[in-house]
This record gives C-alpha cells, sequence and structure tokens, in this order.
C-alpha cells in the first residue's frame, strides 16, 4: 500500500519548559517531546487516521532511538529514517512566554543529520506512490539535502499534492535572499505552497496575501494558503478564492500551530473536500495545538476538531 502522506525534512527532540513566562536560565523543570516540521506534520496526519511516513536523518544515540520508539506510538512509519553516526540528533529548547512570544533555541551543531539525506537514499518509489508528498524549505538551506529534495520531486514530476511547506527559518540560512533564491528554484517543482506572511515574503517578496497567493499561483503552484496569524487564513485556486476568520483561543504555546495546520490540511486535501472546508478545518487544528504545551503529542484527531470547529460556531452564533 502506498502513503496518504509522505513528509521529508527536520526531526528533533523538543526539550519544552514546563514553567512559562520565565527564561530558560530561571527553568527547573522540562518536557521531552518528539518535533521538526516534517515530523509533526506526519504526526498530525496520522492523528486525522492517514498512513503516514516521514524521510529524515537521526544521529546514532539515546535520542535517535527515541525518534524511532515516538514515530511508531505515534503511528508514523519510520522505514525511511535512518542514522548518520558521526552527527548528534538535534534538539530544540524554547521560552513560553504567552501568548505572543516564543523564542526557540535550535542546537542542530555541527551539522542536523537531516540535512544529510542524500539524492540515492530517496525511496523514490514510495515518493511517487504517495497520495500527497510534503517538504519544507529548511531542506534546502544545505547539501546534499538539497539535492535530494529535488531528486524526490524530480520523482514526483508535478503530481497533485506535492506541497512545499514554505517554513523560513532565518538561523539556517546565510540571508533571506539566499533562502528566496532557493525557494524559487522549488515552486515549479510543487503544486501546493503554505505559509505565513513572514514565510510568503520570503518565497516572493511581498507580505500581501493576495498579491503573495497570485505570485506563487504565477509560479506554478494550484493551490496557495497564507496563514496571517490574527487575521485567519486567505487560500487561492485558479478558480477560488477563500479568506477565513481566525479563531479567538487562550494560547498556552503557539509553537507547532503551523504543523497542526498543515497535517489538517493534508487529511482535508485528500479527502477531496471544498476549499473552505479544508482551510476551516485546517485552521482550527492549529489552533487547537496553541491552547496545548508540546507540538506533536498536541496534534488534534478529527474527532477533536469537528467538536471544536463546533462548539466555536455556538460560541460566535449563540447556537
Amino acid at each position: 500500500m502506498s502513503y496518504d502522506v509522505l513528509t521529508m525534512g527536520r526531526v528533533g527532540v523538543d526539550i519544552y519548559p514546563l514553567q512559562t513566562g520565565v527564561g530558560l536560565e530561571d527553568v527547573e523543570t522540562f518536557g521531552k517531546f518528539l518535533g521538526g516540521s516534517a515530523t509533526n506534520v506526519a504526526v498530525a496526519a496520522a492523528r486525522h487516521g492517514r498512513r503516514s511516513a516521514v524521510i529524515t536523518r537521526t544521529g546514532a544515540d539515546p535520542f535517535g532511538r527515541y525518534i524511532h520508539r515516538a514515530l511508531a506510538d505515534f503511528g508514523v512509519d519510520d522505514a525511511f529514517v535512518t542514522a548518520v553516526p558521526e552527527l548528534p540528533t538535534p534538539v530544540t529548547f524554547c521560552e513560553i512566554f504567552p501568548p505572543d512570544d516564543f523564542p526557540i533555541w535550535f542546537y542542530r551543531y555541527p551539522k542536523a543529520p537531516d540535512l544529510e539525506i542524500k539524492p540515492e537514499e530517496i525511496p523514490v518509489a514510495e515518493v511517487q506512490a504517495a497520495r500527497l508528498f510534503w517538504a519544507t524549505v529548511t531542506g534546502l538551506c544545505a547539501e546534499p539535502s538539497r539535492a535530494a529534495h529535488h531528486a524526490a520531486w524530480q520523482a514526483r514530476d508535478r503530481a497533485p499534492l506535492t506541497v512545499l511547506d514554505l517554513d523560513y527559518r532565518p538561523v539556517f540560512w546565510a540571508s533571506r535572499e539566499e533562502a528566496r533564491e532557493q525557494v524559487q528554484a522549488a515552486l515549479p517543482h510543487v503544486t501546493v505552497a503554505v505559509g505565513n506572511l513572514d514565510e510568503v515574503d520570503t518565497a516572493v517578496g511581498t507580505r500581501d496575501a493576495r498579491a503573495a497567493a497570485a505570485t506563487l499561483l504565477e509560479a506554478g503552484v494550484e493551490l496557495a494558503v497564507v496563514k496571517r496569524g490574527p487575521d485567519g487564513v486567505y487560500a487561492r485556486t485558479k478558480d477560488t478564492e477563500v479568506e477565513v476568520p481566525p479563531i479567538r483561543v487562550e494560547v498556552v504555546n503557539g509553537i507547532g500551530a503551523g504543523d497542526g495546520f498543515g497535517g489538517a490540511l493534508c487529511h482535508g486535501l485528500l479527502a477531496g473536500w471544498p476549499l473552505e472546508r479544508v482551510i476551516r478545518f485546517a485552521n482550527a487544528a492549529g489552533a487547537i495545538v496553541t491552547t496545548r504545551l508540546e507540538c506533536s503529542s498536541a496534534m488534534p484527531t478529527t474527532e477533536e476538531v469537528e467538536d471544536f470547529l463546533r462548539m466555536s460556531y455556538a460560541l460566535r452564533f449563540g447556537a
């Protein structure tokens, strides 16, 4: 059987403080969670019942063993997760200052194993057969990962639901301009692009959601999704425009919301729902994740998202 969702990119261990509102220097206890954007999306899709796998690499160390175990616990196939013996599994710390300040500290030195994915290691048959293939911009920041991504896209040959998560993290790049060059080289190979305002600015040079979506479509993308934070979500195809308002929640940790959105987006697209329903569902999933501390284990099930949508509708309209 082919995978519903096959992702490729970052993996690691999130070490999150169990105290909020204080800097790391004052935190006394931490929780350990599976992390990494592409990995979180695979987990989120699995929570919606999708057969998921991730292509990535870890260190040959205890944290690498933990990643394999956590993936199995979440129902994500680890068949394409291999070790790089000479590199440590990355860890990521964050500080939590709700509602909107969540500094992230990446420890990916001297180089992250997930940037050592080689073109010859791509499972070509599985990439071709996957109903949805999801990759991130972070994977383009260094070789051989960059070449491996292009090898995967060549295998996909612009098959429907070839998704690029614009996922721009300045710490991984020498400059925004360098990242923009790599994103623009990638866009002709994908059919869906999704990102927040800063990420679409990196991709196409504007923070205007409508203009950015139009430019993404001109680059060959068939669906552009722009997350506008407190202004909701804008999505566009050649024939359809959708605007979805934000859902007000009490934020615990904003990190991981985009990955919850991504996994739900995968589910809705695979289900063949109308675009507005897909975006509303994904928006609600992302909102749920912000109300929880962790990322991977915070990903909601389909039932949780549907219940949340019904509750939000009732609160908004008094139904």
